[in-house]
């Protein structure tokens, strides 16, 4: 049983995370907490196996927050799951202690293995954070003109991957995906799909 402590400062976000980790039967959510201070007194309280949090937080942000956590308490794991892509981060956080790194935009299953993973003292990354980290070269003129969604469904477009495909594996409206693509082919000033997938191998979003 993988026992742990949600930490972030959004109440809509712990309690979605925690109605899917109550539904796995080997993950125990022992408590939720919005902040940094509450989740130090609580690992002392409950000495979970693993913290799972935020890094932008009032007072103690998840970076200190790791920091303190490993350092007082080695045996406890700490993932962080955030919408910060930033390498910043992403080093910081390592360098801090822990042990994971997903992306909220993450699916399900992502999120899970990484849980897994972390709590049993193997280091996860979420796909786009190890790329970034591999190939720090790679897809970084891409990041300055498109956002995170708009940068999933590039690659999707490039895979071949139509509209409706693209929905249901972001559960998206399929008007919302075709705004995204207008959207995207407007700010790469692109003008079809050809030039879309080019554009994608170009910046290592996607390979061959």
């Amino acid at each position: 049983m993988i026992r742990l402590i949600l930490v972030d400062d959004h109440a809509i976000v712990r309690e979605s995370l925690s109605v899917v980790l109550k539904r796995e039967p080997d993950i125990e959510v022992l408590a939720e907490v919005g902040n940094g201070e509450d989740a130090l007194a609580k690992v002392r309280e409950l000495a979970p196996d693993l913290v799972v949090t935020d890094i932008t937080m009032p007072g103690i942000d998840g970076i200190e927050l790791t920091r303190r956590i490993t350092s007082a308490n080695p045996a406890v794991k700490v993932m962080a799951l955030t919408t910060h892509q930033d390498r910043r981060f992403v080093q910081q956080m390592l360098e801090a202690g822990a042990l994971g790194y997903v992306n909220k935009a993450a699916g399900r299953d992502e999120l899970l293995l990484g849980i897994r993973a972390v709590a049993a003292g193997t280091r996860y990354l979420c796909q786009e954070v190890a790329a970034m980290l591999l190939y720090p070269q790679l897809g970084e003129g891409v990041q300055t003109k498109l956002g995170r969604r708009e940068i999933e469904v590039l690659k999707m477009i490039a895979r071949g991957q139509t509209s409706s495909e693209i929905g249901m594996s972001l559960y998206i409206a399929l008007g919302t995906v075709e705004v995204h693509r207008r959207n995207i082919l407007r700010k790469l000033d692109l003008h079809n799909i050809a030039g879309l997938t080019q554009y994608a191998i170009r910046e290592g979003l996607i390979s061959l």
